[in-house]
């Protein structure tokens, strides 16, 4: 049940990308939300793993590889803002949204254990979730058949950061934090090749 309710909850940072998507705030203030929710749980990660103060939301909310590491709730935010910061608007929505609705459904479909290869239908099902995410946002900037590209640019990109966990000294680089550059940097390159 706990792995579900990591779902659910990752779920939940799709009020970001959504408020934007449907124009109730602007792209300044999606930002800004996104910054302030980073400040936030960087405090809550610092009581954590700093001060030492166990929550039972705490052992609900993480996984036991995160006990002694940076848990996946901050690395959410942490990718997101790189995103939103580095990509313009639909490029960065798009990325965290593929973070917020790709990942917890190949979560659920796959493996929770972070350095876990995932099979292949689950990749398969976490590219079609990302791709079908992307397109309303990508085809009115872009146009059809580019916004088409755009979409699967972006959606490999996520599968990849969902599929391929690098360690680098010791620490596996969770795809909470990679999805949103990845994502949104594959379709950044896409969008300068076209």
């Amino acid at each position: 049940m706990s792995e579900l309710r990591r779902r659910l909850v990752h779920l939940t940072g799709t009020a970001f990308p959504g408020a934007y998507a449907l124009d109730v705030v602007s792209y300044r203030q999606f930002r800004l939300a996104l910054l302030a929710a980073l400040v936030v749980v960087a405090g809550l990660e610092f009581v954590r793993l700093v001060i030492g103060y166990q929550h039972w939301i705490y052992d609900e909310l993480t996984r036991e590889y995160e006990a002694d590491n940076v848990a996946g709730y901050a690395l959410f935010f942490a990718g997101s803002v790189l995103a939103a910061f580095l990509f313009q608007p639909t490029l960065a929505v798009a990325a965290v949204l593929m973070l917020s609705v790709g990942d917890p459904i190949s979560g659920v479909l796959g493996s929770a254990d972070a350095s876990a290869a995932k099979a292949a239908g689950v990749l398969a099902a976490m590219f079609l979730v990302c791709f079908l995410v992307a397109l309303p946002l990508v085809l009115p900037a872009f146009g059809t058949v580019e916004g088409v590209v755009v979409a699967v640019a972006g959606a490999l990109g996520a599968t990849f950061a969902d599929g391929v966990k690098p360690v680098i000294a010791g620490y596996v680089i969770d795809d909470n934090f990679s999805i949103p550059p990845l994502a949104g940097g594959a379709m950044w390159v896409v969008v300068q090749l076209l």
